[in-house]
């Protein structure tokens, strides 16, 4: 078992680890019990009731998170020709081609996130074992693969401003960054509440039985705190309506 400091052990004893919190009263116990002087990513985890073995369990979505996630987001877009002209227009960090792939399969990998246009895939798609693994392939399901460079400055847009995506890992939990410690408690509980609308929302037809089972927020450094899941959820809901 890992070892903790002293500052850990002590936001610790704030936390009741036999308790499901309330989403207003488990933010604000997390932003109290974060101890570290740096500005910590809030991060949620959600165990839920899927096979992860299973391909139609699958769970992978998108969701723009209202206050975004307090990170600048460097957007990389695989386009040729007008394409490449509306996106660098539109935001792009990086936009390009032929001259993209050969940076990235020399090892470079400077963005946060990419966009393809559908006629560049047959290009990118050698890159998929760079990409993949680190969450940067575009794909259709993710909303990252463009049909119409018209759609581009749109997708740039939620990229830049909060979109992020989500799936499950193979254990079947799902881990979303949704902001930073110096984000206002209600913030962080809007985001909340967007993320865990979306994943219900994403929820696949081949699973039966209770969906999410255990919902944890925390910051970098500071514990866990779990929140109570059927009130967590039907708040979601209710903010997503």
């Amino acid at each position: 078992m890992a070892k903790h400091g002293k500052k850990y052990l002590e936001a610790l004893k704030k936390v009741d680890e036999d308790r499901a919190y309330l989403p207003e009263e488990g933010v604000a116990l997390l932003k109290e019990a974060s101890w570290a002087n740096f500005d910590e990513t809030v991060e949620v985890h959600v165990r839920l009731g899927i096979d992860p073995r299973q391909a139609d369990q699958t769970v992978r979505s998108t969701v723009v998170l209202p206050h975004g996630t307090g990170k600048q987001v460097r957007v990389l877009v695989f386009a040729a020709g007008e394409a490449e002209r509306i996106a660098l227009e539109a935001g792009a960090d990086y936009a390009g081609s032929d001259e993209l792939v050969a940076q990235i399969q020399g090892g470079w990998l400077e963005f946060d996130a990419s966009v393809a246009m559908a006629d560049q895939m047959g290009k990118v798609g050698g890159l998929g074992r760079i990409l993949g693994r680190r969450g940067l392939m575009p794909n259709p399901r993710s909303g990252t693969v463009v049909r119409n460079a018209e759609d581009l400055p749109d997708v740039l847009r939620e990229l830049k401003g909060g979109r992020v995506e989500f799936r499950n890992d193979r254990t079947g939990i799902v881990h979303v960054a949704i902001g930073k410690k110096s984000f206002s408690a209600d913030a962080l509980r809007d985001n909340l509440y967007a993320l865990i609308d979306a994943m219900q929302r994403a929820k696949p037809s081949g699973v039966k039985g209770v969906y999410c089972r255990t919902i944890n927020i925390a910051s970098t450094m500071g514990p866990g705190v779990s929140l109570d899941v059927p009130v967590t959820l039907a708040s979601a809901t209710s903010a997503g309506s």
